[in-house]
């Protein structure tokens, strides 16, 4: 679908300054100062396990400082993608799926993993189930584009985000109030405080968030009101340091409790409504989703040239949900005097279903890595992953207001095992030539237990297990020119295990490759005035794991195989109060190959596939890659009597793209355009105040398209209306 006519003069923009860089003198180094003569700040990022300067690495990535996102109006990780390029986000039922460059996870199975590795602090978020509850008092965010094969692991065959949370300061007692209230009754108070003496710091901070749905249901029987939220959250960080400085020890804890009426899911063959923000159901739906985070990091200097780091981390969390499986307040249920067969199923739709999932997940890395400024740095490293997941999904026929007894049962429970060495060299060649040189390899098992499955009977429990290992890495060379000037080429490798289907008769998947090859450069202009990074890439996307549905239940299989090319550039400008931020990325991703795909969504078979199988034809768009994400905004601060005013705006647009591989109504997500505006009142370095409207144009667009399953009936997740409302920021201490 082609972008709106508004986008046009934004990529011709963007084009023309592709060759300033190769015009550009070199920049003097800038820095943030008055507001006259403000400049861009020095970007930090730490996804090669030091602190690194972002234009020194040869990654295509967008990191945004925690003021930053605030004055983006980033608060949540769906906001990730109108900030960012190249990136696609859907969140839905328990989980929030995220696609880089068209590669990443399309849709949940029990035993499926994410393709975008998720980081928080250091610690591994393995499953996309809890990936977003932590998202607030943000020091930075880091999202790479491409596989991270080499440090990050075996889940980024996509690329990968790292958040980071601020540390906590010694010798300082700070913290800060920063409250939110907005229209649908929304209201959110995040919370910080940091205590810190001369060698322990502590800094805890807390959410509390809630809001009405902007969906009614108008049913007359309605027994809950889904897209209702009501989030609390809490994070203390403890840090130690030695007397000789050499020992630096982070102790981290996190609690998370999320309670919903589950999602608003418009019926696509509603009868009684055709406004997207209303619906009709009789069903109680809930989604109750809580754990915990528990970790340390300890760094150690063994010497001036090295350093060793060691992390653990226990994650423990869980959902609760249950939905109206028929959509409707009118569809019926089973008789009692009638089997629950497909038969009977298909004439009494009406039906809940109840689903809990658990995740208890031990991790462990061990590094040694250079500390200094020679010529020749390199890491080496281990990673372990030890986890259980335990898995119940019910549903019952008989009843449609609230889940009674189960006609159907899926219970079962996985074990899995990764474990990995890994290893980069950078080495500087000449003072402006670099070479990179890293590799991982990985061994992943799981094993699958059974306790109950729907279909003919078997003898239980069932137990299978797959088995994978894979060697991926980087080599790359750099070209540093200047200060803070690049040119890099890189070869990545990126990949995803393997593992076993519910069905004992189903097939196990295979692992999933992505092989990126990319050029980019990175530039400073007018004295660190203005930044512009971009790159090109060509991506051969192997085995590719697409999650279906088969008989209604989840199965993973390996779908074809895959081309991209593509590219994104970024743009940022600070001069004086005038700063403006312009990113886009483009996305040609394509199957590269003809075959049958599961899919029973979609009625009917197409030519050369069997029955329940559709067809996929050489050429066909990949899920969740869209063309063009384009992201652009534009402030400009100026005192007024003492206070600093700023109105910003910023407009985002995410290309069309489809949920599967088999474009229709059912699987379309339209493309969308998007406007924010906000004025700030800083009234020093202890009072903020805020006016925003998000969605400025009202624009009603679809955010996420749901499949049919036995469970529950699909539908369309509608994005946020005009959203409009005051914060206000209150900070204390040194």
């Amino acid at each position: 679908m082609p972008i709106t006519a508004f986008a046009r003069p934004s990529i011709v923009a963007l084009l023309c300054s592709v060759a300033v860089p190769a015009l550009a003198q070199t920049a003097a180094e800038g820095s943030a100062g008055s507001l006259a003569n403000r400049a861009l700040d020095e970007i930090i990022v730490t996804a090669e396990r030091r602190e690194q300067s972002l234009q020194d690495i040869p990654i295509s990535a967008t990191v945004l400082s925690g003021e930053q996102l605030d004055q983006k109006g980033v608060t949540n990780l769906n906001d990730i993608q109108q900030v960012a390029p190249s990136i696609a986000i859907n969140t839905f039922n328990r989980s929030t799926f995220i696609n880089i460059r068209g590669v990443g996870i399309a849709q949940s199975a029990p035993t499926s993993n994410p393709g975008v590795a998720y980081y928080i602090d250091g610690q591994l978020i393995p499953h996309e189930q809890f990936i977003g509850f932590s998202f607030y008092d943000i020091g930075s965010l880091e999202v790479l584009r491409g596989p991270q094969g080499t440090l990050t692991g075996q889940n980024s065959t996509g690329g990968a985000i790292y958040v980071r949370t601020p540390d906590p300061r010694f010798d300082e007692v700070s913290g800060y109030v920063d409250a939110t209230a907005a229209n649908y009754d929304r209201y959110r108070v995040v919370g910080a405080i940091n205590v810190g003496g001369e060698s322990v710091a502590l800094r805890i901070a807390a959410v509390h968030e809630e809001r009405d749905s902007f969906t009614r249901n108008i049913a007359a029987n309605a027994q809950s009101q889904p897209g209702n939220l009501n989030m609390d959250a809490v994070r203390a960080t403890l840090r130690l340091q030695g007397m000789d400085s050499r020992l630096n020890v982070h102790v981290r804890g996190e609690y998370f409790d999320v309670r919903s009426d589950n999602n608003a899911v418009k019926n696509r063959n509603d009868a009684v409504s055709s406004d997207p923000f209303v619906i009709e159901e009789d069903g109680r739906s809930y989604q109750n989703q809580a754990g915990y985070r528990i970790g340390g990091e300890i760094r150690y200097d063994v010497s001036d040239a090295m350093q060793a780091r060691a992390m653990v981390s226990w994650q423990d969390g869980f959902t609760h949900d249950q939905t109206d499986g028929d959509r409707t307040a009118t569809a019926l249920p089973v008789p009692a005097n009638l089997p629950t067969s497909s038969a009977n199923t298909r004439l009494y739709p009406g039906r809940v279903s109840n689903a809990s999932t658990e995740f208890k997940t031990l991790i462990g890395e061990f590094n040694l890595l250079s500390t200094g400024n020679g010529p020749f740095q390199w890491v080496v490293g281990a990673f372990a992953l030890d986890e259980t997941v335990p898995v119940s999904l019910y549903r019952d026929n008989r009843h449609t207001t609230d889940f009674v007894v189960s006609n159907s049962d899926i219970v079962t429970s996985a074990k899995n095992t990764s474990y990995s060495l890994f290893g980069q060299a950078n080495w500087f060649v000449t003072p402006r030539i670099e070479l990179i040189a890293g590799g991982r390899y990985s061994w992943d098992k799981q094993v699958y237990t059974r306790f109950a499955v729907p279909g003919p009977p078997i003898p239980l429990p069932y137990v299978s297990a797959a088995s994978s290992h894979q060697l991926t890495g980087k080599l790359g060379v750099n070209y540093h020119f200047g200060d803070n000037n690049m040119l890099y080429v890189t070869a990545s490798k990126g990949y995803k295990a393997g593992g076993v289907n519910l069905t004992p008769n189903t097939p196990d998947f295979l692992p999933e490759r992505n092989f990126v090859y990319e050029a980019g450069f990175k530039t400073e202009l007018l004295d660190r005035h203005l930044r512009v990074n971009g790159d090109v890439f060509y991506s051969v996307y192997k085995d590719i794991q697409l999650s279906s549905l088969l008989n209604g239940l989840p199965v993973t299989q390996n779908a074809l195989g895959g081309h991209s090319k593509g590219g994104e550039i970024e743009i940022t400008g600070q001069f004086g109060g005038l700063a403006f931020n312009l990113g886009a990325g483009y996305l040609d991703a394509k199957f590269s190959n003809s075959g049958c795909i599961t899919d029973t969504n979609a009625p009917g078979t197409d030519a050369g596939c069997p029955t329940g199988l559709r067809f996929v034809p050489k050429g066909r768009v990949l899920p969740f890659s869209p063309d063009w994400t384009i992201n652009g905004g534009v402030q400009y601060t100026f005192p007024v009597g003492g206070i600093d005013v700023t109105p910003r705006v910023q407009w985002s647009h995410v290309g069309a793209q489809n949920a599967t591989p088999f474009p229709s109504f059912n699987t379309l997500v339209p493309s969308r355009d998007l406007f924010d505006a906000r004025l700030t009142f800083d009234l020093g370095e202890k009072y903020k105040l805020e006016a925003f409207v998000n969605n400025l144009t009202d624009k009603t667009y679809i955010a996420t398209q749901i499949q049919n399953s036995s469970s529950a009936d699909g539908g369309i997740i509608y994005g946020a209306p005009r959203t409009y409302g005051v914060r206000v920021k209150v900070a204390f201490g040194d």
